[in-house]
């Protein structure tokens, strides 16, 4: 019970990483506000947690809805201990083919959203002196293997989760990146079977990770069991690639 008495917000926690981040915070003790713009696939992530899972629905995207979110948070519990910024998307874009509207739309989700995420949950952490922000990455940020939009937009995580762990350590914050190899998420149900053949290949434990593994991970970042850890990059990703 790693988490106990945490209050913890998780975005992108209607499927894949963060519906587990989401349960498995709850297992071990902590509140947690799951947040996205499918309210449905939410109660699907809360069913059973009880008190422990809040449905938040949240477009990270938009400030007005971010900011009423966290003023939920502060109204309901008082305070934020813990966020996880693993709201994510991308498309199957060739360089060459890719519309603006795609590249924004990418860009909004996965670098902008965590963002006005981390900027409204360091507000409330800074008043406490104490918090821990998890921003999920990819490994792809490091290889290339992706759409271009999509590995831009984690590598700027990587820099967001330095920059802000740097300013924000003074106020009791620590930020680290997770860094996900291929996990096994509805995501990933979409890319094409060759591409998934070519990155199971190229993963030495040669198997996709697991969303539980992913969840695992984030809870130690989350804890006190990482108190000395901040500004890093931590790679789930079956040794594919070494940072």
């Amino acid at each position: 019970m790693r988490l106990e008495g945490r209050i913890a917000f998780v975005t992108g926690a209607g499927q894949g990483m963060g519906r587990a981040i989401v349960r498995h915070f709850a297992e071990q003790g902590a509140t947690v506000y799951a947040a996205d713009i499918n309210v449905e696939a939410l109660e699907e992530t809360v069913a059973g947690l009880g008190e422990r899972g809040r449905v938040q629905r949240c477009d990270v995207t938009d400030e007005t809805s971010v900011k009423a979110a966290f003023e939920r948070v502060v109204s309901e519990s008082g305070r934020l201990d813990i966020l996880v910024n693993n709201a994510g998307i991308g498309s199957h874009d060739a360089f060459l083919d890719t519309p603006l509207e795609h590249w924004n739309r990418v860009i909004g989700v996965n670098l902008t959203g965590a963002f006005l995420c981390s900027r409204e949950a360091a507000r409330l952490m800074s008043q406490a002196g104490a918090g821990a922000i998890v921003n999920l990455a990819s490994t792809a940020a490091m290889t290339g293997e992706g759409p271009s939009h999509y590995c831009a937009s984690k590598a700027a995580i990587m820099g967001l989760t330095r920059s802000t762990a740097r300013e924000l350590a003074a106020n009791g914050i620590r930020i680290n990146t997770l860094v996900p190899g291929p996990t096994d998420t509805p995501m990933m149900a979409g890319i094409p079977a060759e591409w998934m053949e070519a990155m199971v290949k190229a993963i030495p434990l040669a198997r996709l990770c697991l969303p539980e593994e992913i969840a695992r991970v984030a809870a130690f970042l989350a804890s006190d069991d990482a108190s000395f850890i901040t500004g890093q990059n931590v790679a789930v990703n079956g040794g594919m690639a070494f940072l």
